[in-house]
């Protein structure tokens, strides 16, 4: 309830997981079938990265930053989306950008303030409903949608010390509820340890058909500092591997550090 992404909207991690988002989206959008994109932690939406809030950290300019005026060709399209927009856009800014008549966009945001700012964030755009709720429930309450089809964001703060468990329990709840869904996880990384902890947890799971992709920005050996961050993706649609990839390799080139690296693993088969 007090975590605030104004200080961190646009850094290293904003960029790797938005980045990917598209590619996602777009990947939905190859059948002319309706499908509904539920963003679980969805934010205000938009964030002025010139902010007070935002320069006290000035973590944009590690990221977007270093991309809006010669961005990589596998980021050049995200680039030229989020210039289009305007501010920084989160990911239901970006998602109902890309939204098509037919689909469908549900962004929850548990924080009563955030939640008012994303409904005037979001006020006119088609096809878009905010609902102030935590989004772990909104898993299991609007799974399996009626269109069919459906992509699920699951992009919590991760300042809970459970986070990775209560991320796998709604996960799991959601995969049984519609288990032909595709579900994207975002998660830090500070060491390899909890991550490695919940792959394996993950594995003693029914779940199938699960790819991580992980950018490291520098090497994590620092456990009281953000190096990377990953996207776990069940189901995910054909091809997207094969997209991800210079996806990462543009963001070490124009984003990492010394010692940055990228991967694309497959946790568990289909």
């Amino acid at each position: 309830m007090n975590y605030r992404h104004i200080y961190h909207a646009g850094n290293f991690a904003d960029v790797m997981k938005h980045a990917l988002l598209l590619p996602l989206i777009r990947a939905m959008q190859r059948k002319d079938k309706p499908f509904l994109l539920l963003d679980t932690h969805a934010g205000i939406g938009r964030y002025d990265v010139r902010s007070v809030e935002a320069e006290k950290t000035g973590e944009w300019r590690d990221g977007i930053g270093r991309l809006l005026d010669a961005p990589p060709p596998a980021l050049a399209d995200y680039v030229r989306l989020v210039q289009r927009l305007g501010l920084y856009p989160g990911s239901p800014a970006l998602a109902a950008a890309l939204l098509r008549p037919q689909d469908r966009l549900i962004a929850c945001e548990l924080h009563p303030e955030d939640a008012a700012t994303l409904r005037r964030t979001m006020r006119g755009a088609e096809n878009v409903a905010v609902h102030e709720r935590d989004g772990y429930e909104a898993i299991g309450a609007f799974l399996p949608p009626p269109e069919k089809r459906a992509l699920v964001l699951i992009d919590p703060p991760f300042e809970r010390t459970d986070e990775f468990a209560a991320v796998e329990t709604a996960l799991l709840a959601g995969w049984r509820k519609f288990k032909s869904g595709v579900f994207v996880v975002w998660y830090p990384i500070k060491h390899r340890a909890p991550v490695r902890a919940f792959f394996e947890s993950l594995k003693l799971t029914p779940l199938r058909d699960v790819v991580a992709v992980e950018f490291l920005r520098r090497p994590d050996t620092d456990p009281g500092r953000l190096n990377g961050c990953g996207l776990l993706v069940v189901n995910p649609p054909y091809g997207f591997e094969a997209e991800a990839a210079p996806v990462l390799a543009a963001c070490e080139t124009a984003l990492g550090e010394p010692g940055c690296s990228s991967l694309i693993e497959r946790v568990i088969h289909e």
